[in-house]
């Protein structure tokens, strides 16, 4: 039984402004490892650099051999487009056999492009990947989350979009120093002639990005537009907070923090809904959390049905009471 690729494992290196990598990067490279040699790629356009070498030495000590430094030019970085022609570029001249990708909205888009091009098998919102008999093999589960499937890519190469939080994220045995590769890419005229008229950056917070939390707190039509409540316990256990789709609809917070099939997938190690009642357009963003704790003052709320622990009461009486019981304990 094959159980490594055949080529080397690409990694998108998706990194902040600031040149700080994303911490879903290291769960992927965790991944990448048990498929193969892993090679990250670093995009950079014409007003960044990078990887320092800080950025280095946490790859390395994930096991990246070599990081591809692809340069887009004059074309914008943040285009999905450019993205897309750097990786499809650098995965031929490689010979890779494995993309792998965090699976957030702009890199799903990333791996379909890069599928067109390439031809390649593409899987997205992956929860485990793994080389079976020479084939790239997915687990993911589908159908708003009733089922657990795993998919087989028959090409030669495969874009595997992993959700965060899926792997637990491990140093390597043996810490790596990786070398940098610089790539000139020639990106088509059609995409340097798209430019991004006005970026907004969000407003500087001290939580965690939902997608990758490993606390999601989530508030739902049950919430009545106050999320404080629901933000004091989030902010307790260093987490996100998240939201059913008829609570961003009625305006009580932002549509980034909408979880469902419409919305963000997320899968983290605790979610707690509150005011959730489960339909099952949001349960298929959040059905692979670890724990699932719901508040709810139904006890007919489809929610109880995938909740491991379940609480029927009133959400503005049970979260201030469990707030402060768990900060009395942090002392």
């Amino acid at each position: 039984m094959t159980t490594t690729s055949t080529g080397p494992v690409l990694v998108l290196l998706d990194h902040a402004a600031d040149g700080a990598l994303r911490p879903p990067v290291l769960e992927l490279l965790t991944a990448a490892r048990a498929l193969g040699a892993v090679q990250g790629a670093w995009i950079v356009g014409a007003d960044a650099s990078g990887p320092d070498a800080r950025a280095l030495e946490l790859l390395g000590t994930y096991g990246a051999e070599s990081v591809h430094r692809l340069d887009v030019g004059d074309a914008d970085a943040r285009l999905t487009p450019a993205v897309a022609q750097a990786l499809t570029d650098v995965a031929q001249r490689t010979s890779a056999s494995v993309l792998l990708l965090t699976s957030s909205f702009e890199n799903k888009e990333i791996a379909a492009r890069v599928g067109v091009v390439t031809g390649a098998g593409v899987i997205v919102d992956a929860s485990a990947v793994e080389v079976v008999d020479g084939r790239v093999v997915a687990a993911k589960t589908v159908f708003a989350g009733t089922w657990n499937t795993r998919c087989a890519v028959r090409t030669g190469f495969a874009v595997v979009a992993l959700k965060a939080n899926s792997v637990q994220a491990e140093p390597a045995a043996e810490p790596t120093t990786p070398a940098v590769v610089p790539h000139t890419v020639t990106v088509d005229d059609g995409v340097r002639r798209v430019t991004v008229a006005e970026h907004t950056e969000r407003a500087a917070s001290t939580r965690p990005d939902l997608g990758a939390a490993h606390v999601v707190v989530v508030g739902g039509r049950g919430t009545n537009g106050d999320f404080a409540p629901l933000e004091e316990l989030a902010d307790l256990l260093g987490g996100a907070v998240g939201a059913t789709r008829v609570a961003t609809d009625e305006g009580w917070i932002g549509h980034d923090a909408q979880i469902g099939q419409t919305g963000v997938t997320v899968a983290p190690q605790l979610y707690i809904g509150a005011g959730v009642s489960g339909a099952v357009h949001h349960r298929g963003g959040m059905q692979s959390a670890g724990t699932i704790v719901a508040i709810n003052n139904d006890p007919e709320a489809p929610i109880f049905e995938i909740a491991d622990f379940g609480i029927i009461g009133d959400l503005f009486a049970v979260l201030p009471q469990a707030t402060a019981e768990l900060r009395r304990l942090k002392g």
